[in-house]
């Protein structure tokens, strides 16, 4: 999430608004806001109301918006893309409600079929990610942006060997 925090606070500069995708990403975009303000980057924060229909599997649909998103820019935080059906529905209904630019990052990403059709075919500026799993160059796409985790993976061996805390490099 640093990394993401960073990579992002790099990026923009105008009003922010982090999105919580769906009810279980709420301490994560709370934590990413927090990490933002950080960097001086004050962000709003906003949730994503998500149905699974009956009888379906791997659909999502975003159904509301709590928060405020009109000309923001904002971001969805995920700890995973599986097969992309909540971000990208996520994504519609943020532009439908008004946000300027949504931008998606992610810690962890499966990228089951049909993600990398969704994710390329969606109005999203940027798909930000880290490389906690490979990614095969077949699933590369033009808005994907791939964050390398090797300084924190050395880091926290560092802190392992000089017997400091490996909780602080996460925040």
């Amino acid at each position: 999430l640093p990394a993401l925090a960073e990579y992002f606070a790099e990026q923009v500069d105008n009003d922010i608004t982090v999105v919580a995708p769906d009810a279980g990403s709420g301490k994560l975009v709370r934590r990413f806001a927090n990490l933002l303000g950080e960097f001086e980057i004050p962000a709003d924060l906003a949730f994503i109301d998500k149905r699974r229909p009956k009888g379906t599997q791997n659909v999502a649909e975003a159904t509301e918006i709590v928060g405020e998103v009109d000309d923001c820019s904002c971001v969805l935080i995920d700890d995973m893309i599986d097969t992309g059906g909540t971000i990208t529905s996520a994504t519609e209904i943020l532009l439908d409600r008004g946000a300027g630019e949504v931008w998606v990052m992610a810690t962890h990403e499966v990228l089951s079929d049909p993600a990398i059709d969704r994710l390329k075919n969606a109005p999203i500026r940027e798909v930000v990610l880290t490389n906690t799993l490979p990614i095969p160059e077949e699933k590369h796409f033009d808005n994907l942006t791939i964050l390398s985790i090797a300084p924190i993976i050395a880091d926290a061996l560092n802190a392992v060997f000089e017997d400091t805390s490996v909780s602080e490099i996460f925040k």
